[in-house]
Order: C-alpha cells, then sequence, then structure tokens
C-alpha cells in the first residue's frame, strides 16, 4: 500500500511508451523510484504492447530498454477478477454509448481489479471508466526529452 493507503499504481502504454521515447522520461523515473516495489506495476496488455512496438520498430525502441523499463514493474495478468470486471465495465460503457477500445477496457479492468490508480496521459479517455482512479504524470514534467 502506498502511503494514502492504495496499493499502488498501474502504468499504461502511452506513460510508459513516452518515457522510452525520452519524452518525460525523468519524471516517470523519479515517480518510479520513490515508490516501493509492490507500488508499481503494469499489465500484460501494456507489457504486450510494447514489446510488439519494440520488435516493429527496433531502431526507435530497443527491445532491452523495454524489458530493462518491465524489470521495474509488476506484470499483472488479466485474469478472472478482471474479466468479470471487464465485463461489467464493457457492458455498462455500451450501453451509455462510450465504448473504449479493447485493450483500454483490459487496463482499465486490470486496475479496476486490483484497486490501483491507473497512470495515463489520457485521463480524459479514461475519466468516463465508473470507480477508476486515473492521474497523469505526464503533465508533471514539461516535455523534457532525454535519452533513456
Amino acid at each position: 500500500m502506498t502511503p494514502s493507503g492504495s496499493p499502488g499504481y498501474v502504468l499504461d502504454t502511452d506513460t510508459l511508451s513516452h518515457a522510452l521515447a525520452g519524452v518525460h522520461y525523468r519524471v516517470v523515473h523519479r515517480r518510479l523510484n520513490v515508490l516501493r516495489t509492490e507500488e508499481r506495476a503494469t499489465t500484460a496488455v501494456t507489457a504486450a504492447e510494447l514489446l510488439y512496438g519494440a520488435r516493429r520498430r527496433p531502431a526507435r525502441v530497443r527491445l532491452p530498454a523495454v524489458r530493462e523499463l518491465l524489470d521495474r514493474l509488476e506484470v499483472l495478468p488479466f485474469d478472472l477478477d478482471a474479466a468479470e470486471e471487464y465485463a461489467a465495465l464493457r457492458a455498462n460503457l455500451e450501453t451509455r454509448g462510450q465504448p473504449l477500445e479493447e485493450a483500454d477496457l483490459r487496463i482499465a479492468a486490470i486496475a479496476l481489479a486490483t484497486g490501483r490508480t491507473l497512470v495515463t496521459g489520457n485521463v480524459r479517455h479514461f475519466e468516463r471508466v465508473p470507480n477508476l482512479r486515473v492521474e497523469s504524470w505526464l503533465a508533471e514534467d514539461s516535455g523534457s526529452e532525454v535519452q533513456p
């Protein structure tokens, strides 16, 4: 649990890909460094997207850099608890005419199932998800770019 009593954070694909590309690198790594190991996580969905991106465009994002970053995070599975959240969330959002993309639904469901705060640059996109705590670490940085 974090000092605030929450189980921690789930970093989504856009936050981690920005960090890997050198955009907002410092703030993401600074925030990760102050958290205990059990408070920092991502999802298997995000891991798959990052690994795919590294294999698809190896010149831009190196596979070792992706693996090094993923090694610093717990990778949360899409398990039965997440599947329950996913089903309820998808039905709710579709009924309201506000569907999310499949990967985003799964990421949100994992965050909900584990009681973690989702860290994303797409705050407005995820705000429509009931009961999901969302924050952006990217807004804390004025776009500093460094090579990881």
